[in-house]
């Protein structure tokens, strides 16, 4: 079963998406929108056991979606997005294939 990885454990009710995976959730606490490196480490650490079919849930700072995206990417050359839809607080799913990408050496 898939993971979903949730960026930051607020105060929404996310159980809508545990029909995509196990939620798993990436931070607790508030972290400074300005504390990029710490993000990135969290993250890192985070998505270590992650595998291709898992999940980022956008969630949170702007700037720590971009942050474990990225890691994401890089580390399987793909992305699950899901999505919130307010309408019926349900979740889109989205899938992007990043692997024909060539990295800057």
């Amino acid at each position: 079963m898939p993971t979903v990885y949730i960026i930051n454990q607020a105060s929404h009710d996310f159980s809508n998406a545990e029909i995509f995976g196990q939620l798993q959730y990436m931070t607790s606490k508030p972290i400074s929108r300005y504390a990029t490196n710490k993000m990135y480490r969290v993250f890192k650490e985070a998505l270590e056991d992650s595998t291709p079919d898992d999940y980022i849930l956008i969630t949170s700072l702007t700037v720590m979606n971009i942050i474990a995206c990225g890691q994401f990417i890089k580390k399987h050359g793909k992305l699950n997005l899901l999505i919130h839809k307010t309408e019926d607080n349900s979740y889109i799913e989205r899938r992007l294939d990043f692997s024909s990408i060539k990295g800057g050496e």
